[in-house]
């Protein structure tokens, strides 16, 4: 087999596995940024939540108050 092919040959395989190895550590990359991204988000969903119930908390807090100050003045 002439040098040329051999060696032809060789660089295909060496380009190959390197873009193969860097396709599969982008790859990599992208699913723990992914993931990160996912559990913020959860956290975020969480702060969500309980801002939720503690507005509504206030409601019933400020319901009561006002339930109590009208029966103060009365």
């Amino acid at each position: 087999m002439p040098n040329e092919i051999v060696v032809a040959i060789i660089a295909f395989l060496g380009t190959t596995i390197g873009t193969g190895g860097g396709i599969l550590a982008s790859s990599k990359l992208t699913n723990y940024r992914i993931s990160q991204l996912e559990s913020k988000v959860d956290k975020h969903n969480t702060v969500i939540e309980r801002t939720y119930i503690l507005e509504e908390q206030m409601k019933v807090a400020n319901h009561r108050i006002n339930d109590l100050e009208k029966k103060e003045k009365h």
